[in-house]
Parts: structure tokens; C-alpha cells; sequence
């Protein structure tokens, strides 16, 4: 269990780095992506604006569980591990989730897809975190 909670910690602190990092680097070079956030759907203001700093840990604990419980399906060096859970995760949540929204909502093609590409890089950086931590 102590390292269950260490392995979410670790991987959320990465995740919550990177996308510091990446709202940094998606306003300087897609200015036009990260204007539709102005959109009045968009909304951190109030009570819930801790939720989007905790989605990280939420994630990372999520895929805590996940690494443990599929591990040995994965082959390879820590890195192709990694990568194919990132993979693995992005193919059965990321992308159906991404459907469903682009499908129902009124957002961009374009700013649906980087939020694919997010969700896929974030799963592979924590499957590769896992895969180091807990081969």
C-alpha cells in the first residue's frame, strides 16, 4: 500500500508539473486553440477551481491501480511498457471520451484533439513512471 501511494504521488506531481508546462507552451505557440477557452462552457472560477489541480493525482492513482492490476502484460524495457499502457489507456478511455465530447459538445475538432494527445501523453508518462518505480 506504501507503495501504491508513493507511485500516485510521484506520477501526480509530474503530471501536475507538465501541465503547468503545457498550458504555458499551448499559449504561446496556439494562440488560436487557446483563445476558445475564453468560451463561457470553460469556467475556473469559484469553488471548483481546485479540481482541476487535483485531476492529475486523480489520474495518476487511477493508473496506479491499473499498472498493478495489468503489469504483466506489458513486455519490454521500462520505456515500451510505459508507452504501450499510455497507449493501451488512450485507445479504451481517452478516445471514447473524446467521442462522446466532441459528438455533444460545442468545441473544436482541433481543440478535442489536443486533448487526446494530452490524455495519451499523460497516461504514457505515468505507465513510464510505473514501469520504473514497480517493474
Amino acid at each position: 500500500m506504501k507503495k501504491f501511494l508513493i507511485k500516485g504521488v510521484v506520477a501526480g506531481f509530474a503530471l501536475l508539473l507538465i501541465s503547468y508546462a503545457a498550458l504555458y507552451l499551448i499559449v504561446s505557440l496556439f494562440p488560436a486553440i487557446a483563445e476558445e477557452y475564453y468560451n463561457p462552457v470553460f469556467s475556473l472560477e469559484g469553488d471548483k477551481m481546485y479540481l482541476y489541480f487535483l485531476h492529475p493525482f486523480i489520474l495518476s492513482f487511477a493508473l496506479a491501480w491499473f499498472w498493478r492490476r495489468f503489469k504483466s502484460l506489458f513486455h519490454g524495457p521500462f520505456w515500451w511498457r510505459g508507452m504501450e499502457m499510455g497507449l493501451v489507456y488512450g485507445l479504451i478511455a481517452t478516445l471514447p471520451a473524446m467521442w462522446i465530447t466532441f459528438s455533444s459538445l460545442a468545441v473544436s475538432f482541433t481543440l478535442v484533439l489536443t486533448w487526446l494527445l494530452y490524455g495519451v501523453f499523460q497516461a504514457v508518462v505515468v505507465g513510464i513512471i510505473y514501469a520504473k518505480i514497480s517493474p
